[in-house]
């Protein structure tokens, strides 16, 4: 059996990729996502915590995240159209950013928010309290588990500060941003198929020029998208582009716990986006007054990297305990619930956790992956730079010779893709962590 032609297909409807689609609907491409799940942003993205900052290891990254903020701020003008199931809200909270040696006491941050132009505040140990309700201000560092001797144990008097980026928040429900996209996207010609697995990349005289299902159903078109979240290094390989790569994917094991707020602390209201290296440990507020709670990935923690992205162990660890025990040394009052409840989810990284937005060796195959646990909030203007990109090469761009210059629209800045290229040095300045 043979579909109709598109102009491209999109592998994987997660937030990314339907944000890929309809940037490039928008601009007359004929498109179709496909997704082995039932649902757009079913996958990893549903896993998110949506959280959206500006603050990250690289210029680049920075750049286009204090970009993607102004499309949160303003989501419903960005999407342009009403979806049956609603549209997301963004708390435009903050983040609140603890300074430790791990982190270069955020001064490398903060000089690259000045050549950006985003706005920060340096926060003393005393006003910490003020900003984080219940706040215990004493060093941790370094990050322990609780077999360790010293766990809990405060190793100083007090952290050197925090800094606060108002530009910054959360969505209250990542899957539905992902189908906002999709309504986007629809609303502009995209088609989406769902519970359809990619079994081969189909490839014509060093191009590709499809894909087939599971059901043998072929469908044609000279450009293919790679968003497929954890499972994208089994896309690269069905592409045969992945040996050639000098920086690759894979998928990680992550938890995330979710726990009431301690008694008294209205975290919900009077909560921000909390990120701190001292404990190594974020967290943000979530609906009925809890708090959401994930990991910085200490050196401590084992990593569960997961070869088979459709099997793994999604029920909860001792880690989901850890987590909660390392946000409770900050979060005065914090009680361990008997009931676990949260997310364990993969994440799709790269070895020092920057993405992919790249094309790869072979002609029409394009790659926007390596984002999960840090991209969420840089979707929209992901996809336009994948657009920008796609429409480059086929038009005859040397990418990898003259890397893609992209203008950043509302900060007025300038990047080069090159930053996100698959063949890259890996970035020695990186968190190697979520934070990425």
């Amino acid at each position: 059996m043979t579909r109709p032609a598109y102009d491209a297909i999109i592998i994987g409807a997660g937030v990314i990729g339907a944000c890929t689609a309809f940037e490039l609907a928008k601009k007359g491409w004929k498109t179709l996502s496909v997704d082995k799940l039932p649902e757009s942003g079913y996958g990893s993205t549903s896993g998110s915590c949506a959280i959206i900052r500006t603050y990250y290891s690289a210029l680049e990254t920075c750049a286009i995240a204090y970009e993607g903020w102004h499309y949160w701020k303003d989501w419903k003008s960005y999407i342009g159209v009403e979806d049956d199931h609603g549209l997301i809200t963004y708390h435009d909270t903050g983040c609140l950013v603890i300074k430790t040696e791990h982190n270069k006491q955020l001064s490398r941050v903060c000089e690259m928010m000045d050549r950006l132009g985003c706005p920060y505040e340096h926060v003393a140990p005393e006003q910490i309290a003020s900003r984080l309700p219940g706040a215990d201000i004493r060093q941790y560092e370094p990050a322990k588990r609780p077999e360790d001797e010293g766990f809990g144990a405060p190793t100083g008097p007090a952290v050197s500060g925090a800094v606060f980026f108002p530009c910054g928040g959360y969505v209250n429900d990542p899957k539905l941003s992902a189908h906002n996209a999709q309504r986007g996207a629809e609303h502009h010609g995209a088609e989406f198929l769902f519970n359809a697995e990619v079994v081969e990349i189909l490839t014509e005289n060093n191009r590709v020029s499809g894909i087939r299902l599971g059901d043998d159903t072929r469908i044609a078109a000279p450009v293919v998208i790679n968003v497929a979240g954890p499972h994208s290094s089994k896309i690269n390989a069905l592409a045969g582009v992945d040996a050639a790569m000098k920086i690759k994917t894979r998928a990680l094991r992550h938890e995330v716990a979710h726990v009431p707020a301690p008694d008294g602390v209205d975290f919900e209201r009077e909560g921000l986006v909390f990120s701190d290296s001292d404990i190594s440990t974020y967290c943000r507020p979530e609906i009925g007054n809890h708090i959401l709670i994930g990991s910085e990935d200490p050196e401590c923690d084992r990593k569960e990297w997961v070869d088979d992205p459709d099997n793994y162990d999604s029920n909860f660890s001792e880690q989901w305990n850890v987590l909660v025990m390392r946000m409770a040394q900050r979060l005065s009052g914090l009680r361990i619930p008997t009931d676990t409840k949260g997310v364990v989810a993969l994440y799709d990284v790269t070895e020092d956790w920057m993405p992919i937005y790249d094309r790869s060796d072979l002609d029409g195959f394009y790659m926007a992956v390596g984002t999960s646990g840090n991209q969420f909030k840089n979707a929209p203007v992901a996809g336009k730079m994948m657009t920008a990109l796609i429409e480059a090469c086929e038009n005859g761009h040397d990418h990898d010779r003259d890397p893609l210059d992209f203008h950043l629209d509302y900060i007025g800045q300038r990047i080069s893709l090159g930053a996100f290229s698959r063949n890259r040095e890996i970035n020695q300045d990186s968190s190697f962590s979520v934070i990425g």
